[in-house]
């Protein structure tokens, strides 16, 4: 395998797993069957641990274009007349209502709908367009997996949700807060800076996890190209004098999964020298910016972006869409309600520079209400995992704790 096909390999394995991955016209929502026979339904702890004392009602919500979503509303067992409610906005990818995480690793929306249950709120989750069941189960129909202007159509159909969770007797329409993750913060900046244009009443809050502050062709390069001069400088450049003699690059191999550690080698090494190739200058050191980034350049493709060789059609297409949308920093400042952005600061998806961004313009535009918080040691799932070589998990409990505070007193 060449060094081009390694580096994509890597590239693309990332950018699958985590990328993150508007218009006037808006679907309808409606309720199109309702709960199982007997009309709502509350299931044990035997069933599913944590949801005692939560009715959870399955209902479906009409998207248009020939999809109709299953959802799930919840709502505290006791409760009586309107409750405020959560909506639940997916990162990107085909991800079912609970946003199920790959490798048996839990999900990201059950604790966090938990928790908001015991809050006294209503919560809805859905599967995204093309999604039929949790796991997630895809449907087969090409239409609804890769629908024209896709990052729109995910707009719309969050819209249609919102507008479902409006019409609820459940829910107070004025108590309405997004809480998106990933490309869902996106999704919710959008929608919470021009309700009307969306046909929804106005959010009372934006909850947003893995923050997209940032366009999305800078995040993805980041992503493809950039991380990996990123890792070199944090790892490799002991003395930070930004070059690496042959005893650095060694060394900085040294622990690496051998697929990355091969991936780097290929750039870095020649046995036990430094590259020629590489060192362009031949003084025995390999500037990580200067010399190792145009080879890496090259090697990931990343200025055919977004046409990246290797990268999904739908990808391509995706950022192509998304691309034409404002992203969380231009949009959430319009936003005149309460906002609570986090982030972990090993996040190399949606950096956390980028969430520090987008809260210093929410700042500027004079809200009073919006509260950052960064977590040391935490990625994109918002769980404590080494920043280079994450792996997935539920969040953190001390990211949950914090939202279930943030909820309480919004309340």
């Amino acid at each position: 395998m060449t060094t081009t096909k390694n580096f994509r390999s890597l590239a693309v394995g990332l950018t699958a797993a985590a990328v993150l991955a508007a218009g006037v016209g808006v679907a309808h929502a409606d309720v199109i069957g309702g709960a199982p026979a007997g009309g709502a339904e509350t299931l044990t702890a035997a069933t599913r641990s944590g949801w005692e004392g939560v009715t959870r009602e399955q209902v479906r919500i009409d998207f248009g274009k020939g999809w109709v979503t299953n959802a799930e509303l919840t709502y505290p067992s006791s409760a009586t007349g309107r409750l405020p409610l959560v909506v639940f906005l997916h990162g990107s990818g085909r991800n079912d209502m609970n946003q199920t995480l790959p490798d048996g690793k839990g999900s990201t929306f059950v604790p966090l709908a938990q928790a908001a249950s015991r809050e006294g709120y209503a919560t809805l989750r859905f599967n995204k367009r093309g999604v039929t069941d949790v796991g997630p189960v895809e449907s087969t129909d090409p239409a609804q997996l890769m629908p024209k202007n896709p990052y729109q159509q995910i707009q719309l159909d969050a819209a249609s949700v919102v507008r479902f969770a409006a019409r609820s007797s459940k829910v107070d329409p004025a108590k309405i807060f997004l809480l998106g993750h990933s490309e869902g913060t996106n999704v919710a900046a959008n929608l919470a800076a021009d309700p009307k244009r969306f046909g929804i009443p106005k959010p009372a809050g934006v909850v947003e996890m893995g923050v997209v502050g940032k366009p999305i062709k800078d995040l993805l390069t980041f992503q493809i190209y950039g991380r990996l001069l990123t890792q070199m400088h944090d790892e490799f450049d002991i003395d930070g004098d930004g070059q690496l003699t042959a005893v650095e690059a060694t060394d900085g191999l040294v622990g690496q999964p051998k697929e990355i550690a091969d991936q780097f080698r290929s750039v870095l090494l020649d046995g036990k020298k430094v590259r020629p190739g590489t060192d362009r200058n031949h003084d025995g050191r390999i500037a990580i910016d200067a010399e190792a980034g145009p080879v890496l350049r090259k090697a990931t493709h990343i200025d055919d972006y977004p046409n990246v060789p290797g990268l999904d059609p739908y990808v391509v297409a995706y950022a192509k869409d998304l691309g034409r949308f404002p992203t969380v920093t231009q949009a959430l400042p319009k936003f005149a309600g309460p906002t609570l952005l986090l982030n972990g600061e090993n996040d190399i998806q949606t950096p956390a520079r980028a969430a520090i961004v987008a809260d210093a313009a929410v700042a500027a535009a004079g809200n009073k209400d919006h509260k950052l918080v960064i977590y040391p040691g935490m990625a994109h799932t918002m769980n404590i995992t080494p920043k280079f070589t994450p792996v997935f998990g539920e969040p953190d409990r001390q990211v949950i704790t914090e939202i279930q505070g943030w909820l309480k007193s919004h309340r």
